[in-house]
């Protein structure tokens, strides 16, 4: 016969037999603990009170021996045995001992089993035995009678058999039949219990399961409920972060792809352009149209490696050769190289930096950032206007702070300034040729030396941008 043995491979049958057995396990053990503690207790304090009634017994047969100066008024007269055990252990008479006789017939009555006289005997000072049965003298036990504290004889009687087979072994399988009942009880309570359980909590684990195939499935907008404050709702609202997370990711994805489209759209639209009003004759093939040609190509080779550098930085395979490099040699040998164009532009350059602040860098990816920011400058800062340049080491750390005068940023487009194409205003970058990536391309090289860069409103009116790198 063949079973399926995946059906039992479900977190609910797993769950359900986990907590359904154990909890079964659990109740089969206390049954048979309890039970076997309750018999060896019952027959314990059964032969306590035995021994407790047999003290009776020996003042009542020490005095019989003072009054008689021995055993002759009582060995070999079973019946007088018979009624000082019964007189002395409370037992009640047989009905056959009745004075009268009744009226008219009756039933038989039944008597109460006896529980300790017959299995009571006596012995004198030698040990020989005067009265009881004489096959149960090796399993008795002697209790010594005591006259002036000397030894006249000896009681001896047999404890109660492990198998009851009297009353008390009634008594006994009744409170073995409850604690049955009680087993059978708590075991349906457990099957319950485990199922109920385990429909709870594979019940909301579904629903993270068809959430999870929904994500797959690339739908982003699913969402689920998350009440109370347990694992799973916490769980349940991870799973929602993170479904937003890549909603955002998924629309931020096609906003970049549609912007890259729509850069090189523009670049290569003016060569296509130029290109064709030179094969139509309608431009001159001269230096003008060669140099027209050449600035747009340029331009689109600009924006395809700012694209590839962003790229290796995302796959983390953009390489940095670092050596010890005093920073303060890098701005200058920036700022020198643009110093005519920034002077030709009409903007004044300020610059406060101290020698020294050394950190370990790559200087041509961190030349590479000090020009993008110098190219912000010279394409978005009003004219006239001031570039200020300050450079010092804080503790661990060297500090560039590089702001120019007005126009500033928004504060809520702050945050975003730093994003792949992003733009406060698209027209005004187009018109600068900027590509919205000069930024975002910084800041990877910054955190790529363990760095950070941000940006916030200059007191001059414009931006400031703030990078901290390790000092060496």
């Amino acid at each position: 016969m063949h079973v399926d043995k995946s059906r039992f491979d479900k977190l609910h049958v797993k769950l359900f037999l986990a907590i359904a057995g154990a909890i079964a396990a659990l109740t089969v053990a206390a049954y048979f603990v309890f039970t076997a503690s309750f018999e060896r207790g019952f027959i314990q304090y059964l032969n306590g009170a035995d021994e407790a009634r047999l003290e009776s017994m020996i003042d009542r047969l020490a005095d019989g021996y003072v009054r008689h100066g021995g055993w002759s008024w009582i060995a070999g007269d079973r019946d007088h045995w018979i009624e000082m055990s019964r007189e002395s252990l409370g037992l009640p008479r047989p009905a056959a001992q009745a004075q009268s006789p009744p009226a008219q017939p009756t039933a038989p009555r039944r008597e109460t089993p006896l529980t300790i006289d017959p299995r009571l005997m006596l012995f004198d000072a030698d040990r020989t035995q005067l009265i009881g049965r004489p096959e149960a003298v090796t399993n008795a036990i002697f209790k010594a009678i005591a006259v002036d504290g000397r030894t006249v004889g000896y009681l001896g009687y047999v404890p109660r058999p492990e198998i009851i087979e009297s009353i008390e072994r009634v008594y006994l399988q009744r409170q073995r039949v409850a604690f049955g009942s009680i087993a059978i009880g708590m075991i349906g309570a457990a099957l319950l219990l485990g199922a109920g359980l385990a429909y709870w909590l594979t019940r909301r684990i579904r629903l993270l399961a068809r959430g999870t195939n929904a994500l797959i499935r690339g739908e982003y907008g699913v969402r689920l409920d998350a009440p109370g404050h347990d694992e799973l709702a916490q769980l349940a609202r991870d799973f929602n972060v993170l479904a937003a997370t890549l909603s955002t990711a998924q629309q931020a994805r096609q906003q970049w792809i549609a912007d890259i489209a729509h850069e090189l759209r523009t670049p290569l639209a003016v060569l296509r352009a130029e290109i064709e009003s030179l094969e139509d004759g309608v431009r001159p093939l001269d230096t003008v149209a060669v140099d027209s040609l050449g600035h747009e190509t340029s331009r689109l080779s600009r924006l395809v490696e700012d694209l590839h550098t962003l790229a290796m930085s995302d796959l983390g395979a953009l390489s940095y050769h670092k050596e010890p490099t005093d920073l303060a040699e890098v701005i200058s040998d920036v700022v020198d190289v643009q110093r005519r164009v920034i002077e030709d532009t009409g903007l004044e350059i300020k610059m406060k930096v101290d020698q020294g602040a050394r950190v370990l860098a790559d200087e041509t990816r961190l030349s590479q950032v000090f020009a993008n920011l110098l190219q912000n400058n010279l394409r978005y800062t009003d004219k006239p206007g001031v570039i200020d340049i300050r450079l010092w080491r804080d503790g661990e750390h060297v500090l560039v702070n590089w702001e120019d005068t007005g126009p500033g940023v928004p504060a809520q487009d702050l945050p975003r300034l730093t994003e792949r194409l992003y733009r406060v205003e698209s027209s005004r970058s187009r018109a600068g040729g900027g590509s919205g990536l000069g930024l975002a391309i910084a800041r990877a090289i910054v955190e790529g030396h363990g760095g950070r860069l941000t940006a916030r409103a200059s007191p001059l009116g414009g931006l400031a941008i703030e990078i901290a790198l390790p000092a060496y």
